[in-house]
């Protein structure tokens, strides 16, 4: 099959020195990652530790990218390359986490290990497994942070909500929910973004997860109420750039900013009071143990087995801040610089 030039395509063989891996039908492990963009820090590090994990158990891995993050199609492009190319697994983070799943039943149907990393696909059983943050509790303790920062004035919060596209995939729902139910806003429908009923809340715009589109976001939401006075962002790219748009309008210092990454960019504009707290996520590990499954189902045909009392992989997640708040759990913004990414 040809792939369009809207994909990064790399393919990397085993090791000189590693033992390649070979599957129960003695045929080398072939397995690929495929990530939302090449450009976030996060997916750049995620393909890392999939490189990585590779090399050292001689998989031959193929990696894809789109464009920018919501490109679904070229990420349809890159499975059906995947499955042409005789794959034993797939690991994806996907942009449309409903439209992607058809092209997963594909796969699947072809014997092939789909491994969800980051971003559970609607419905979450659609892949084989899941491995990720609890993105729920990522937003769920940035919001019980926020809320013991603001103290009496939280019931008189101004909140700006920076999510990700408009397809709102599983990521974007969690975070987001998680986040206003750690506040203390009733979110109606807990699967559903926007639906809550708090006059605290002024309202949601959309970032595509990068600073330019956290800059037009935070602008749009100035516009409607220019005493916003904390800001929800789904990453730290879109954080990044709400900073700005506040900045530009001599507002940087009445709002609150918190967010969800815990990549090295992100932790050191916490050390530098840009962004209050962050929820810390480990995408090396998500992969890394991913092509880790791959090669165990190839071998064996073992499939993963989700965390207890979870229908994922947990792979764990931290608050990071500087400013600890009492009944919050966090570790400090060295730890944070210790463990981040990017």
């Amino acid at each position: 099959m040809i792939i369009r030039a809207a994909f990064t395509t790399t393919a990397l063989a085993a090791a000189l020195f590693a033992v390649p891996a070979a599957a129960q039908d003695g045929q080398p492990i072939k397995a690929c990652l495929v990530t939302k963009t090449d450009i976030n820090p996060f997916f750049v590090k995620m393909k890392e530790g999939a490189s990585q994990k590779a090399q050292e158990l001689g998989v031959e891995l193929s990696t894809y990218a789109g464009k920018v993050d919501g490109d679904h199609e070229t990420q349809v492009q890159a499975i059906e390359s995947c499955i042409a190319a005789g794959a034993k697994g797939i690991l994806l983070t996907a942009s449309d986490t409903k439209a992607i799943t058809d092209v997963v039943r594909q796969a699947r149907d072809q014997g092939i290990l789909v491994i969800a990393l980051d971003t559970p696909l609607e419905p979450i059983d659609a892949a084989d497994a899941t491995f990720a943050t609890d993105n729920f509790k990522a937003g769920e303790l940035i919001g019980q942070w926020a809320r013991a920062k603001l103290g009496a004035e939280a019931e008189n919060a101004k909140i700006a909500m920076l999510d990700l596209t408009p397809s709102a995939p599983s990521v974007d729902v969690l975070r987001d929910q998680g986040f206003l139910s750690g506040f203390g806003v009733d979110v109606k429908d807990a699967n559903v973004i926007g639906d809550e009923e708090d006059p605290r809340v002024v309202g949601h715009e959309v970032t595509n997860g990068n600073e330019e589109g956290g800059r037009t976001a935070m602008e749009s939401l100035l516009q409607r109420d220019s005493g916003i006075n904390l800001v929800y962002t789904i990453n730290e790219p879109a954080a990044a750039g709400a900073y700005e748009a506040l900045n530009s309008f001599g507002l940087a210092d009445q709002a609150v900013i918190v967010s969800v990454d815990g990549g090295c960019p992100g932790v050191e504009n916490v050390k530098a009071g840009v962004i209050g707290a962050t929820s810390q996520q480990y995408p090396l590990q998500m992969a890394s143990q991913g092509i880790e499954a791959i090669v165990a189902f190839a071998k064996d045909g073992t499939k993963p087995q989700s965390s207890e009392g979870l229908d994922f992989v947990n792979t764990g997640v931290n608050l990071v801040t500087d400013d600890a708040q009492e009944g919050v759990p966090s570790i400090s913004v060295q730890e944070g610089l210790d463990r981040c990414w990017g």
